[in-house]
């Protein structure tokens, strides 16, 4: 009876989770898109998952930390409608300039812009200059999982794998009054709905080289129930 309850208790598992796959257009299993390591112990998949969106904080170094190890292990990027964003600062965060693909002002017709460039390239970064209607975001997040294309939304989003923002920033280097700024430590907060409660790590953003980096330090996931991010509903 018991080998016949587990092998019961294994199919059901296994057809829910087939049943989740087809609704979400993505195997749970998929490879992800590699992120710097003190990032990947706080998202879920270890990485960004083909398909899914995420909601970020307005941070252009976030943002460029997401960009830098896909650009540079091949994957082309697009940044939409972030018109002072710095080619220069973006190089320096170990982004690939010659992977990044921008498009200052969309106009009104972001959304159609974010769609077209998602059929072609993998990682697509948007900041909405307004709230989409419910119809129009369902359809970007099916064209989404259809070219399994990653989503970055400087911003609140609805459906996101995870909501990413950071906070509590301190700088290094500083003494009594003089020496060089060399790096900001910050606390970078992912919340996801695959995750009991959010996970919170202490990172560098820069550090010396840059990058991001984990701290000294270890990560630890916090007990906090939400972030300053919130969902639109």
């Amino acid at each position: 009876m018991g080998d016949v309850a587990v092998a019961d208790a294994a199919g059901t598992i296994g057809a829910l989770r087939a049943q989740l796959e087809r609704m979400q257009g993505r195997r749970l299993d998929a490879p992800v898109l590699p992120v710097a390591p003190a990032l990947a112990t706080l998202l879920p998949g270890g990485g960004l998952r083909p398909g899914a969106s995420y909601a970020l904080g307005r941070s252009m170094s976030l943002l460029f930390a997401l960009l830098s190890l896909p650009s540079r292990e091949g994957s082309w990027c697009a940044a939409i409608g972030m018109p002072h964003l710095g080619a220069e600062a973006a190089r320096a965060a170990g982004v690939d300039l010659e992977r990044l693909v921008l498009v200052p002002e969309p106009g009104d017709r972001w959304l159609t812009v974010t769609a077209t460039i998602a059929d072609v390239l993998p990682v697509v970064a948007v900041r909405p200059p307004a709230r989409a209607k419910d119809a129009d975001v369902a359809r970007l997040a099916a064209r989404m999982r259809e070219r399994e294309a990653v989503l970055l939304v400087q911003g609140a989003w609805p459906q996101t794998e995870a909501m990413i923002d950071i906070a509590d920033p301190s700088w290094s280097g500083l003494g009594n009054g003089h020496g060089l700024l060399e790096g900001r430590e910050l606390t970078v907060t992912v919340t996801s709905r695959r995750f009991p409660v959010p996970r919170s790590g202490r990172v560098l953003l820069p550090d010396a080289a840059g990058e991001l980096s984990a701290d000294a330090a270890a990560s630890s996931f916090s007990g906090r129930t939400g972030s300053s991010l919130r969902a639109v509903s």
